[in-house]
């Protein structure tokens, strides 16, 4: 059990007795890895204090600074043994049975990769709507393979985690990543409960973010566009120039607009301006994967067995 934590202080005692529960309600128990991505609160003390009391042997990671919850899934994903794998979130806004049909679905080989989709949601009506607009776009214009609600959550077995790994691209899409894998996969719909504490840190600027290194790693959608726009402005300029040379010749006017001339000069070079910073994203994220940095550096890393559990 996966569960990548930022800033989830007051959530601690609640998740400790959700992966409680979890232990007692999974055949054979579960294995905890709380990654804590260089949160700036007590999360870290919190579990470090609680989790060598814990009933179910776990692993705590201390991630150097914020790499992203990705990241830290990953990290969570690398260091955990058994057969199956599950990310959990540490705002406990998925039920606890979602997490059980995903060990039931992998137990039983129905499906090498489990997806949690969200069905309904009880936020506000902004956060639906801006969430219905993000993986709608993700969906339609970046990978149509995403179930319609989204991925938040998802289980998987040790192959498919062993491929996942393999993956070492910075500024990319986990869950593009999921989905690019293919493997036997299947989706289990829920409703996501409202938040009791904290506050999120995927914030409108995170979401930015996630969604261009999205569009950037997984499709050529914006150039594509440029592509598009150029034929249109070829086109167009091949028009222009023909009514242009036949209105000189007809007479029809003498002295070019000046005014049309700056606005045409001004269009198109905030155009090339702008589909040029596009293809920088492009070069820029291949830059970014030549480096070899690490996705991640763990900090510190304890384990705590349970004798009971050998």
């Amino acid at each position: 059990m996966i569960v990548p934590l930022y800033g989830n202080e007051e959530n601690v005692p609640a998740l400790l007795e959700r992966l409680a529960a979890l232990h007692g309600s999974v055949p054979g128990g579960i294995e905890a890895v709380c990654v804590v991505d260089g949160s700036p609160d007590n999360t870290y003390a919190l579990l470090l204090e609680a989790l060598p009391r814990a009933a179910y042997p776990s692993q705590l990671l201390a991630l150097s600074r914020n790499f992203g919850s990705f990241a830290a899934i990953r990290e969570g994903l690398r260091v955990a043994g058994g057969r199956w794998f599950a990310v959990m979130a540490a705002d406990l806004q998925e039920p606890r049975v979602l997490v059980e049909e995903f060990f039931s679905a992998l137990r039983g080989n129905e499906a090498d990769v489990v997806l949690g989709t969200r069905e309904a949601r009880a936020d506000s009506f902004v956060d639906r709507a801006a969430s219905a607009a993000f993986w709608g776009f993700y969906r339609h214009f970046v990978d149509p393979q995403l179930p319609p609600g989204g991925v938040d959550v998802f289980g998987c077995n040790r192959p498919f985690r062993d491929h996942l790994l393999e993956f070492r691209e910075s500024h990319t899409s986990l869950v593009g990543q999921l989905l690019w894998l293919g493997f036997r996969r299947k989706t289990v719909p829920y409703s996501r409960a409202p938040r009791e504490a904290g506050r999120s840190a995927w914030t409108f600027r995170r979401k930015v973010r996630y969604l261009l290194d999205s569009v950037f790693a997984f499709s050529d959608l914006p150039i594509k566009i440029f592509v598009a726009l150029g034929a249109v402005g070829l086109l167009s300029s091949v028009t222009l120039a023909a009514a242009v040379i036949a209105g000189r010749i007809s007479g029809a006017y003498d002295v070019p607009g000046y005014a049309t001339t700056i606005v045409s000069i001004l269009f198109f070079a905030s155009l090339n301006l702008f589909a040029l910073g596009i293809m920088g994203s492009y070069v820029w994220r291949a830059y970014e994967n030549t480096k070899g940095r690490p996705l991640a550096v763990v900090m510190r890393e304890d384990r705590f067995p349970r004798e009971d559990a050998a």
